[in-house]
């Protein structure tokens, strides 16, 4: 069995160095569903006793460096045990931070997400500000303003311009913006802009209160977070809908009143996998506090991991996700102050 594991991998290895291909791991290619478990040896201890706050969003570059969104929301005293981090972390792939910045009067605190484009520059959105940003990767330069600073919409959606992005990503085949804008309930639209911040269009998704994340996939569609409504509204490029996706949820224990309530939201953010066809959605599931694994094409769940609480592999208010070239997944929490790290296992 061992030896036929290594001819395997090394199979593996010849194929992905011949043709830049990815070998996923063997759940992967023959359709299965991949388990996921705590991976505790990442990240490392942040150094010279670095303490952070609410960690809001993620994004993986084409290395599989992670940078890390830290809104810096201290409580009283947290700083006599070491000092602040900034705003913005990078961890290469073995969990080393490798870099670090972040200017407090150009990023504010409202940090939400982050994406980065075909040419490796870091998009970041600041929803408490109102505004978009594009910096250099190492961020020594802000390429690209989006928005003003304070300066917001109308909750209709109808002056153009100005943002509460929640969630961004970048075409790699044109360049445009697609922004979901929409924390907070100000506003509730998906904007696209050029890649120079140019106002293309929008749409306002039926039945939302807020646009709290979105994700573009390679065949073109637009998957749009309803979060108060536990589904998924999924539009072509143009804003055409084309179908919802339920995420179904209860409470594993139900109230006295009978009354179920909402937690924080059933679709609070989503990735989606990295291999070709992208198979796979991620999806936060802050109301039962965990990730559901679904299919993409059906919409079916088909796993789940994490759970509430503060122990490896459990979670605090999980608010973002990022998904690497090997379908690790990383989740962040924002009251939980962490960010961990899932890895795919054999079934």
């Amino acid at each position: 069995m061992k030896k036929n594991f290594f001819i395997r991998a090394g199979t593996c290895a010849a194929f992905a160095i011949a043709t830049g291909i990815l070998c996923l791991p063997s759940v992967w290619a023959q359709g299965g569903v991949p388990k996921y478990e705590v991976d505790t040896s990442w990240p490392k201890p942040l150094p010279d006793r670095m303490v952070v706050g609410g960690l809001a969003g993620a994004c993986v570059d084409a290395r599989d460096h992670v940078i890390v969104l830290n809104r810096q929301d201290l409580l009283e005293g947290d700083l006599n045990a070491g000092h602040l981090a900034p705003p913005v972390m990078e961890f290469d792939p073995v969990g080393n931070l490798v870099n670090s910045w972040g200017d407090g009067k150009l990023l504010n605190p409202g940090l939400h997400s982050c994406t980065f484009d075909k040419d490796n520059n870091v998009w970041i959105g600041s929803t408490t500000v109102g505004m978009l940003q594009k910096y250099s990767h190492d961020g020594s330069k802000v390429l690209l303003q989006i928005g003003e600073n304070g300066h917001f919409d109308s909750p209709d959606g109808t002056i153009k311009g100005k943002f509460m992005p929640a969630s961004i990503f970048v075409d790699p085949k044109g360049g445009d913006v697609y922004i979901a804008d929409g924390e907070g309930s100000i506003n509730r639209r998906v904007v696209v802009t050029d890649q120079n911040g140019k106002f293309l269009r929008q749409w306002l998704p039926e039945g939302m209160t807020g646009v709290h994340c979105l994700a573009v996939s390679n065949d073109g569609l637009i998957y749009v977070c309803n979060r108060g409504g536990a589904r998924i509204q999924v539009y072509d490029k143009e804003g055409t809908f084309i179908k919802n996706i339920p995420v179904a949820w209860k409470p594993y224990t139900t109230p006295l009143d009978g009354k179920i309530k909402e937690s924080g939201g059933a679709v609070v953010s989503l990735e989606l996998s990295r291999d070709p066809k992208q198979k796979f959605m991620y999806v936060i599931n802050q109301n039962n506090v965990e990730i559901e694994v679904m299919d993409r094409e059906s919409g079916k769940i088909l796993s789940s991991f994490g759970s509430a609480g503060h122990f490896p592999g459990q979670l605090d208010s999980p608010h973002g996700l990022a998904v690497d070239s090997k379908n690790n997944v990383y989740v962040l929490e924002t009251r939980g102050k962490r960010i961990q790290r899932f890895k795919s296992v054999s079934q």
